[in-house]
């Protein structure tokens, strides 16, 4: 799974430099962090309604397609801002073994 990730994230990469008119990711990357948390908020948005729609057993389609979006746009911004997806890997994996409640009181501490 996590080829996967690095794979998008080597292509968002080489898209960083390129030009505007020929790149989505360069246009995005050209119009600055603010437009692309804009597009985060936007698919964020997107997800829930599409979860919101989602009847167990039922085609649920959409709510993957819009999750893609929302990842997308989310690895846009870790490359923006210079971070490695591993980071974030990284970090889902330590949360491993450790409950939910456990892992949120060590934030506050």
């Amino acid at each position: 799974m996590s080829d996967v990730l690095t794979s998008l994230q080597q292509v968002l990469e080489e898209r960083k430099s390129a030009s505007p008119d020929s790149s989505y990711v360069a246009k995005l990357h050209s119009k600055g962090l603010n437009k692309i948390l804009e597009k985060i908020g936007e698919e964020a948005t997107e997800t829930i309604l599409a979860a919101k729609d989602v009847e167990p057993g039922k085609d649920h389609s959409d709510l993957v397609y819009e999750t893609a979006d929302l990842w997308f746009h989310s690895m846009v911004m870790l490359s923006h801002l210079n971070i490695d997806v591993n980071e974030v890997l990284n970090e889902l994996e330590r949360r491993f073994g450790l409950s939910g409640l456990e892992e949120k009181a060590n934030r506050n501490k």
